[in-house]
């Protein structure tokens, strides 16, 4: 039987889409803590502007976002040849398995640290407490937890449901735009459901809205300049699969047999 699976190749390809979605986004979670500045990124002064009242807004964003637009490409690609079903179920792998991953970072920070460790770095890397270092990495609060977690899985069923939508509209052709609109309206849930849930209460209204204008425009901006990307893939998977059975796959995607 496992030779069979082995040898059938969308199958491979699940386990990989599987696997590199999963993967990506625990990545994504985890280096998350770190906030960047973008424009230092690509070479300007951090700019100093003003949205919904709140002066002084720069791009700032988190390390996750790096990784967050490939989870849109997977996505896309997944729901094209599998359906959303399938979506809705590796989202679910991946919501369960980031959960494992915090529990398991909690557990590691209230372990007992043997004392040369906690001071093993001082020199060497000037890092004065390895403890304190090691759960400022790992120990995120509750609320950016649950609320990335939420915001991940409600825009997930947000951009599935957007994607087959508009591919029951223009059937095979416009790829660009299921993959783009999709992406364009799911990110909008997922920039504000995860500041509402960790940062209500913290942050004004008015701050929570600019922020999210923030994060939401680098989204949009990678889901557009990565749609050749799509493009790319599907044209691998065609080759690689063969475009008999790439049509059976699009077909029992959206629920429909083969004409």
């Amino acid at each position: 039987m496992i030779n069979n699976i082995l040898k059938d190749k969308p199958t491979k390809l699940f386990v990989i889409f599987t696997a590199f979605f999963v993967a990506n986004a625990l990545i994504a979670e985890t280096i998350g803590t770190k906030i960047f500045s973008l424009e230092k990124l690509i070479g300007f002064h951090p700019s100093n502007f003003t949205i919904f009242g709140q002066t002084g807004i720069s791009i700032s964003l988190t390390c996750g976002v790096l990784l967050w637009p490939l989870e849109f490409v997977i996505t896309d690609i997944v729901n094209e040849f599998y359906g959303p079903r399938i979506v809705r179920r590796i989202s679910f792998i991946a919501i369960a398995l980031i959960s494992y991953a915090f529990l398991m970072f909690f557990i590691a920070i209230k372990v007992p640290p043997a004392d040369f460790w906690v001071t093993s770095h001082t020199t060497s890397d000037n890092v004065p407490d390895m403890q304190n270092a090691f759960n400022g990495i790992f120990g995120q609060g509750m609320r950016i937890i649950i609320g990335s977690l939420v915001a991940f899985f409600v825009s997930q069923l947000v951009d599935v449901t957007v994607f087959h939508k508009i591919k029951k509209i223009t059937g095979e052709k416009k790829v660009w735009l299921r993959a783009t609109g999709s992406t364009l309206v799911s990110q909008i849930v997922d920039s504000y459901i995860v500041l509402f849930i960790a940062f209500l209460g913290v942050f004004s209204w008015q701050q929570i809205l600019a922020i999210g204008v923030v994060n939401y425009f680098y989204k949009a901006f990678m889901a557009i300049i990565l749609t050749p990307l799509i493009y790319l893939v599907e044209h691998r998977i065609e080759k690689y699969v063969g475009h008999d059975v790439a049509k059976k796959m699009k077909l029992a995607a959206m629920g429909k047999e083969e004409e």
